[in-house]
């Protein structure tokens, strides 16, 4: 068979590939490692319906597991609609400290057209990206995932408009402020509901470790380091703040001073010495989420930022603010993702 000069040099090519994979195989195996594998893509792994609802598990490489989903489909599912983030409190929406769980923020947003996406998990992980995997809260990326993984497969699987919004609540207040200074522009709209948006400081650092340790059972030097780790600063909201220019905001907190539905509910929720202990944690750390908030605004006047206050005169740290707040930012949110309000 006749061979001619290019096909010589291919077939010595093919030879010298066969080689260099055979020694490299033979090289890893000798040193009894593996071979590095490509690396994994994100995708959408599996779409439960249920109605309206869909239940989604989304693989997030960053965080090497499928994150469950639950998205609110718009009123005319026919036609593009925006999404709009609504991130859960401190259980990350795996209990009962949930946008559906303890608002009627899923039937108000019903007739709307728009994508409701709720994650679920990220317990006491404060939505960031962990400098390294926890014993207790696991192996935590979620700034990576919302920010970079998810909103891409969305669009695509939700025919978005590609126009987003994001709320959050008390921790998650924190970490829409986060995530929309980590990705400027990618959350056109975004409402931080008695949030704290100083965290590098000490009294800040103090209020993460409260929801991340004392609660959640994690340990806040595998999130941003030790207290002196220049990490917290660069995961500060307050210090960022000039990432937050043009993106509309909506920022809301009470003083903690409680009205007689917050003593009731807290005291009846809780029977006992525990419901006037929730009480007054509920007292305290609304005031303090307060002061955090006028720090908050400080700055942004500083820069010339605009944002939209609701500065409650009374109002402890429980649910039924945020579910007032929400209605409140509708009209906002609604204009960052271009539908009626």
């Amino acid at each position: 068979m006749h061979v001619g000069r290019t096909g010589r040099f291919r077939g010595l090519g093919a030879v010298r590939a066969a080689a260099v994979a055979l020694t490299t195989s033979l090289f890893v195996g000798l040193l009894g490692g593996t071979a590095a594998a490509a690396p994994e893509q994100s995708s959408i792994t599996s779409v439960t319906k249920e109605g309206r609802t869909w239940h989604l598990k989304v693989y997030s490489a960053a965080m090497q597991t499928d994150i469950p989903i639950d998205v609110q489909r718009p009123v005319d599912e026919s036609a593009p609609a925006p999404n709009l983030f609504m991130l859960n409190g401190l259980d990350g929406g795996e209990g009962t400290a949930s946008w559906a769980a303890q608002t009627d923020a899923l039937q108000f947003l019903a007739q709307k057209q728009v994508n409701v996406i709720q994650p679920i998990g990220g317990r006491g992980s404060y939505y960031t990206d962990w400098l390294q995997r926890d014993p207790k809260l696991g192996l935590n990326k979620w700034k990576t995932f919302l920010t970079e993984e998810l909103p891409p497969l969305l669009d695509k699987a939700l025919n978005s408009t590609g126009l987003n919004a994001l709320a959050g609540l008390s921790t998650s207040g924190t970490s829409v402020l986060q995530l929309a200074e980590a990705k400027p522009g990618l959350f056109k709209s975004v409402a931080a509901y008695s949030g704290c948006a100083q965290i590098a400081d000490p009294v800040g650092q103090q209020f993460v470790r409260f929801s991340t340790e004392t609660w959640a059972g994690g340990n806040t030097v595998n999130m941003y380091g030790p207290p002196d780790s220049p990490v917290w600063a660069e995961n500060d909201p307050v210090i960022n703040a000039e990432k937050l220019r043009g993106t509309r905001l909506y920022i809301s907190s009470g003083s903690g001073i409680p009205m007689l539905e917050d003593v009731r509910y807290y005291l009846e929720s809780s029977p006992g010495p525990t419901g006037a202990v929730n009480l007054g944690l509920g007292v305290a750390i609304e005031a303090a989420v307060n002061s955090c908030t006028a720090n908050l605004k400080s700055r942004l006047d500083s820069l010339g930022i605009p944002a939209t206050y609701q500065f409650n005169p009374v109002g402890t740290h429980y649910w039924p603010y945020w579910e007032e707040a929400l209605h409140k930012s509708w009209p906002l949110l609604a204009e960052g993702m271009g539908v009626p309000a």
